[in-house]
């Protein structure tokens, strides 16, 4: 693929899933339906979109092969059905370890056809302070250890999830490879997405002067999890273009080259970039 257009638009959608798979999706398909009316060449999913267990061991339970799976055929579908190139959230898919799964996010084309995979990288092993909340996603999942950038409708694309966004080190390798936008599906929880979640996105943007996608979770889950919805589309800028506060649904916005491209030439931060060794 080599893209052309100066200007895509992308939608992205916020859910409240829960354990039971095929609900979740058919939420996902009736936004899918909703999205299909605009413009967007792009669209992306939270993490856990299709499964929000009670027990993180219900992950080991329905985590799929990497490649087939009832799941991944599913969004396989509607990217070829909507003739939409798909960021599919996080599936739990199985490992060579069978006490642990990958959180891997699949980006498939507009045929359906699967262009990259990402498995989450920072695993979010965490007690939240002053809350019985604790979390510990390392028991259940391997660390990632593979990034790179891709080729999409909206330019040059890099992936992240949830957790990776405290990482700036993630973002920042990624600019040697010309990244344009980041795309990051998310469930961040209530407590701390109050306070860090707007913050963090529009510093991962702005230090690296890329648009930055969000995709999130949002309120009570029937394990008794509570994430901070507030879905936003950042510009390289800093500033929210579109954001969905709560509720299931999805904003759409465009990706702008152009205006990126400007950006970096009239503001050149990234070219007075010093890392110096030790």
């Amino acid at each position: 693929y080599i893209w052309r257009d100066i200007m895509s638009n992308i939608a992205t959608i916020q859910l409240n899933s829960g354990p039971n798979t095929q609900a979740n999706l058919l939420v996902v398909s009736d936004i899918f339906e909703q999205i299909s009316k605009s413009k967007a060449k792009v669209v992306v999913l939270p993490e856990n979109f299709s499964l929000m267990p009670e027990e993180d061991s219900e992950f080991l339970e329905k985590a799929e092969d990497d490649g087939q799976g009832n799941v991944q055929d599913f969004i396989r579908d509607l990217a070829s059905k909507y003739k939409v190139w798909v960021v599919a959230g996080t599936i739990p898919t199985k490992t060579n370890n069978p006490k642990k799964v990958n959180a891997t996010t699949y980006v498939y084309d507009d045929r359906g056809d699967t262009v990259y995979k990402y498995n989450k990288i920072h695993l979010f092993d965490v007690k939240l302070p002053d809350a019985d909340e604790s979390y510990n996603e390392s028991e259940t999942f391997e660390h990632g250890q593979v990034i790179k950038v891709i080729e999409t409708p909206i330019g040059i694309t890099g992936i992240g999830c949830c957790y990776d966004l405290r990482f700036p080190e993630l973002f920042r390798m990624q600019l040697k490879d010309g990244v344009e936008t980041f795309i990051l599906p998310a469930a961040f929880t209530e407590q701390t997405g109050r306070v860090h979640w707007e913050t963090l996105v529009k510093a991962r943007a702005i230090e690296n002067l890329c648009y930055l996608v969000t995709s999130c979770q949002d309120g009570y889950h029937i394990s008794g999890r509570q994430t901070h919805g507030n879905t936003i589309i950042v510009n390289p800028w800093g500033q929210v273009l579109k954001r969905l506060q709560s509720g299931n649904g999805f904003i759409e916005s465009e990706i702008n080259r152009k205006q990126l491209q400007s950006i970096r030439e009239k503001f050149p931060v990234l070219d007075h970039i010093r890392l110096l060794e030790k």
